[in-house]
């Protein structure tokens, strides 16, 4: 078996955040955690090739990345793609775990990764792939291969997948169908029974969890404040530029709004399914309020109004996309100087 291995700067040896701006390297043998892995793997596997990419340079130039890497693998004749594992480290999980979906998808090859529950790549990545729970960090790193060595040998092999918790993977979301000795009644019932007498039981349905995100500081003068209009309405331009899906969306847009007290119904159009949008395409400021604010702006009530505005559908999205297009959204605002977002909804 042919293995390609993907590695950040730190586990391919060529240093910490100083290197973090390294081009793609490769190396045609196991370097670091891929000498573990060729063990794990068994006598029959071979790391033919090693990947090694700074972090910044990977989440920066991730489209060339991926084309080099792709590649590069393509030409190694490679049969299992391993990426990682990651642990904590967020830009060496949204790398592996972009890399792994371009592989699996444009290559037809098994992928498999490792990343901490809460890696921002286990987040976006996880319905798409096979992702280890790695834990936190390199302590667990024999651990967390040699989960990635058994669950990548049986997706090259096409073996059954067991459950999340049977084979160390993050749960990816998906149902499946399977025969019960119970019906879904008694075992609500069961379930109920055990919670009332203070029995341990494990839910069918676990809750979505949602990492506290703490307040911020409110804004001391609004006369000073730079203030930015976002929506998860769906307003976009004529002929929707940056294709928004009206459900679950993978894209933003951020339109420019300069010298504009009004904006006209005939410039826009709607890109969301969840609503009767007619009243917002007679008058768009009913969505997104940039009459009213530029009256303030003239009165003196805020500093200064952002001369763009950003735009997304809000419907039926996925978690994985919400936080990475918030997180995106909101990296964008801290760029301009942005001291306070007024977000608008449906």
């Amino acid at each position: 078996m042919r293995i390609v291995h993907y590695l950040n700067q730190f586990f391919g040896g060529l240093g910490g955040e100083e290197k973090a701006g390294t081009s793609l390297e490769s190396r045609d043998a196991a370097l670091g955690p891929g000498k573990l892995l060729e063990q794990l793997l068994g006598p029959d596997a071979q790391v033919v090739l090693t990947l090694i990419c700074g972090d910044n340079y990977a989440v920066e130039n991730q489209e060339v990345l991926i084309a080099s890497a792709l590649e590069k693998i393509r030409e190694a004749r490679a049969d299992l793609l391993v990426a990682g594992p990651c642990f904590l480290a967020g830009r060496y999980g949204m790398a592996a775990g972009a890399l792994c979906a371009a592989a699996q998808a444009q290559l037809g090859i098994a992928v498999i990764t490792g990343m901490a529950r809460e890696n921002p790549g286990a987040d976006l990545y996880r319905e798409a792939l096979y992702i280890v729970d790695s834990g936190e960090n390199a302590a667990r790193m024999r651990d967390a291969l040699g989960a990635m060595a058994r669950l990548g040998l049986k997706l090259l092999r096409r073996e059954p997948i067991g459950f999340p918790v049977e084979e160390g993977y993050l749960a990816r979301g998906l149902i499946r169908d399977r025969f019960v000795e119970k019906s879904a009644a008694e075992r609500l019932v069961d379930m109920a029974l055990a919670k009332v007498k203070g029995e341990p039981f494990e839910s069918e349905m676990p809750p979505t969890a949602f990492q506290p995100v703490p307040m911020p500081a409110g804004i001391q003068d609004l006369k000073k404040a730079r203030l930015m209009l976002i929506t998860d309405g769906g307003l976009v331009p004529k002929g929707n530029p940056d294709r928004i899906e009206g459900s679950a969306a993978t894209r933003w847009g951020s339109y420019r709004i300069d010298g504009c007290d009004d904006l006209k119904g005939e410039d826009y159009e709607i890109s969301h399914g969840g609503y009767d949008a007619q009243f917002v395409r007679q008058d768009p400021d009913r969505l997104v309020p940039l009459d009213v604010l530029r009256e303030i702006e003239r009165e003196g009530g805020i500093g200064e109004l952002c001369n763009e505005f950003i735009s997304t559908s809000g419907l039926a999205n996925p978690l994985s996309n919400t936080r990475r297009m918030g997180r995106e959204m909101a990296a964008k605002a801290k760029r301009l100087g942005i001291d306070a977002v007024i977000l608008t909804s449906t």
